[in-house]
């Protein structure tokens, strides 16, 4: 029995319900990152004994697979766009601004698919965009390449804010501080194509890195789609 069928027990003596546990368990990763949350730390959160969780979840990872569920609510379209590309597309930015306030999910992006509710309703909104307009491998293989693009491309910016964090230096202060050491490196002559990307390659933001990656991403499934 997965933890999306197991009954809730009675909510006696501290008013408990997996919604309160999951909402405290998020905050403490927000604040936190993964390595804050354990059922210790969440049942202190609300006041409760820690025995009172494992009536409601029985492991950390079930807690998590709540979690992530949880904000995956945060990647579901308002309205279902009729064209697939901008259907894509759309959930694509949406998990990088979901992934960007709880950093945490993207620890968790790319593994087995989330079966709570919100994310089968992900896992929906994907598929039925492209429903029909190929068989159905070609469709999975084509939401498998876009899902493995967005889901590196957050975890590369995350692990860059991380190490911003982590270092005290931002980007420009962290290039500027390794500027010697590259420039001696290049001198070599050993490097000539890494050496015509960091002088001649124009420097983009995160975003427009991202969304310039996923069009080029969406031209290939477009291309896959496009053939009788």
């Amino acid at each position: 029995m997965t933890v999306w069928d197991r009954p809730e027990p009675p909510t006696r003596p501290v008013p408990l319900d997996r919604e309160r546990i999951v909402a405290a368990a998020v905050a403490l990763a927000d604040e936190g990152g993964l390595e804050a949350v354990s059922l210790r730390k969440v049942a202190a959160r609300l006041n409760a004994g820690p025995m009172r969780l494992y009536g409601f979840i029985s492991t950390k990872e079930e807690l998590f697979d709540l979690m992530v569920d949880e904000v995956q609510a945060e990647i579901l379209p308002v309205e279902q766009p009729a064209d697939w590309r901008a259907a894509l597309s759309g959930l694509a930015h949406r998990t990088r601004l979901t992934a960007l306030r709880h950093e945490w999910l993207a620890d968790l992006l790319g593994g087995r698919p989330s079966l709570g509710p919100n994310g089968l309703a992900v896992a929906e909104a994907t598929l039925a965009p492209l429903d029909g307009l190929a068989d159905v491998d070609t469709v999975m293989r084509a939401v498998e390449t876009v899902s493995s693009y967005f889901t590196g491309a957050i975890r590369r910016e995350i692990a860059n804010l991380r190490a911003e964090r982590a270092t005290g230096l931002t980007e420009s202060d962290w290039q500027r501080a390794s500027g010697p050491h590259v420039t001696k490196m290049l001198a070599t002559g050993r490097f000539p194509a890494l050496s015509r990307a960091v002088y001649d390659g124009t420097h983009v933001d995160a975003e427009t890195s991202f969304a310039t990656g996923l069009d080029w991403v969406l031209d290939a499934v477009a291309a896959k789609l496009s053939r009788p």
